[in-house]
C-alpha cells in the first residue's frame, strides 16, 4: 500500500463510517445534551491538530459551542491544568498512544467531564481515558505521511456536528462527500503534470479562511513533510496584516476559495496578489472567477456546500503534494527525520 493508494481509498472510507458510526455519534450527542456542555477543550497534535481548527469553526458555526485548543504542555511539564467545569474534552490522535494527548483525556476525567476520544486505534491508551470512542475506521495507514486518517477526522467532526445540531439536512449533504471525492480524484493526470512547473519552489505562501483555515494548515504539514518546501499557513487576514510584504513577482502561492461566507475576501486578495504582485497562484476553488486568476486551477464540484469544503479540497492539496514530492526525486512513503508515530509529553 502507498500514499498514492491512501489518497484513492479516502472516498470509500468515509462512505463507511458515515454508516458505521452513526449510531455513536448518536450517543454522544445524547450526552452532550444530557450533560449541559458548554464548551469544548480539544487536544491533538500536527495533522489531528488541523482536525481540530476545523472542530473550532464547525461547532462553533452549527452547535454554538466555544472551542478552546488545548495546550498539553501545562497538564504534562507544568502540571497546572485548567478548571474544565462542563466541558467535552475531546481528544483527537490517529494512533491513540501520545502521552500528552492522554493527559488531557485523562485530566478531563477526573474533574467529572464528558470525554470522546477520535481515533483509529479504538484499543489505545486514549480510549481508555475516554467516555465515548468514535473509531475513525481508515484501516492501516502504512504512509507517514497522514491522508485518509484526517479526512476521517473530518468526516467525525462533521457527524457530530450535524446530529447535535439536528437538522436532517446536513446529514444528506454528508451523504454525498464520498461522491464529491471520486470527482475531484479525477484530475489526477492534470495534478501530476502540472506539478512539473514547481519542482524547484523551496518556499511557498498557503492562503485558507473560515471552514478552509484548517485546509491552508494542513496543505502546508503536506509540503513540509513530502517536499521539505517551507510553506507558511496562513488567513487571508492575517496575510494582509504584514506577511504579504515578503510577496514578489513570482512568488508561489497555494489558495483554498471555494464559495461561501469568506470567498469574497479571499478572491479580493487573490485578485491583488495576481493583479499587484504578480504571483504564481495555485488555487483550489468551485467558483470561476477564483480559479481564472490561477496558473494551476483545481476544482471542486460546485455544489459542495462550504461547512463540507475541507475534506473535498484536500484531496487535490494531497495530490499535489504526491507528485511535487516524485517531480524533486524524494521518496513519498518514507519522508526524512519523521516517523509514524510521534510520542510527544
Amino acid at each position: 500500500m502507498s500514499l498514492y493508494s491512501e489518497i484513492n481509498e479516502q472516498p470509500e472510507r468515509i462512505k463507511s463510517l458515515l454508516v458505521s458510526q452513526k449510531r455513536t455519534v448518536e450517543q454522544v450527542a445524547a450526552a452532550i445534551h444530557k450533560h449541559d456542555i458548554q464548551y469544548v477543550f480539544l487536544a491533538a497534535r500536527g495533522t489531528s491538530d488541523n482536525a481540530g481548527r476545523y472542530a473550532n469553526y464547525l461547532l462553533g458555526a452549527f452547535n454554538g459551542l466555544p472551542l478552546a485548543l488545548a495546550t498539553p504542555s501545562l497538564f504534562t511539564y507544568y502540571k497546572r491544568p485548567p478548571k474544565l467545569k462542563n466541558a467535552l474534552v475531546i481528544g483527537i490522535s490517529q494512533s491513540g498512544q501520545s502521552p500528552d494527548i492522554v493527559s488531557v483525556l485523562v485530566e478531563g476525567r477526573r474533574q467529572n467531564c464528558l470525554t470522546l476520544a477520535i481515533t483509529n486505534e479504538p484499543e489505545s491508551s486514549l480510549t481508555q481515558a475516554a467516555d465515548f470512542v468514535l473509531d475513525i475506521q481508515a484501516g492501516d495507514e502504512k504512509a507517514v505521511a497522514a491522508t485518509k486518517t484526517y479526512t476521517t477526522e473530518l468526516m467525525s467532526v462533521a457527524m457530530l456536528s450535524a446530529i447535535v445540531n439536528g437538522n436532517k439536512k446536513y446529514w444528506k449533504e454528508l451523504e454525498k462527500v464520498s461522491g464529491w471525492m471520486k470527482s475531484v480524484l479525477k484530475q489526477n493526470d492534470f495534478i501530476a503534470q502540472s506539478a512539473q512547473r514547481y519542482r524547484y519552489m523551496d518556499q511557498t505562501i498557503v492562503l485558507g479562511r473560515g471552514f478552509n483555515y484548517a485546509t491552508a494548515f494542513e496543505w502546508a504539514l503536506k509540503l513540509k513533510e513530502l517536499t521539505y518546501v517551507k510553506a507558511e499557513p496562513y488567513s487571508s487576514a492575517d496575510f494582509a496584516h504584514g506577511p504579504i510584504a515578503m510577496i514578489e513577482n513570482g512568488f508561489p502561492i497555494m489558495a483554498v476559495a471555494p464559495k461561501g461566507k469568506v470567498f469574497d475576501s479571499m478572491y479580493q486578495m487573490l485578485k491583488r496578489l495576481r493583479e499587484e504582485f504578480s504571483a504564481e497562484l495555485v488555487v483550489i476553488s468551485n467558483d470561476k472567477k477564483a480559479l481564472a486568476l490561477a496558473q494551476m486551477p483545481l476544482t471542486i464540484p460546485a455544489d459542495v456546500p462550504e461547512w463540507l469544503s475541507p475534506l473535498v479540497s484536500i484531496l487535490p492539496a494531497q495530490l499535489f503534494a504526491y507528485h511535487l514530492t516524485l517531480a524533486k526525486g524524494y521518496n513519498a512513503e518514507n519522508p526524512r527525520s519523521i516517523h509514524k508515530v510521534t510520542k510527544t509529553k
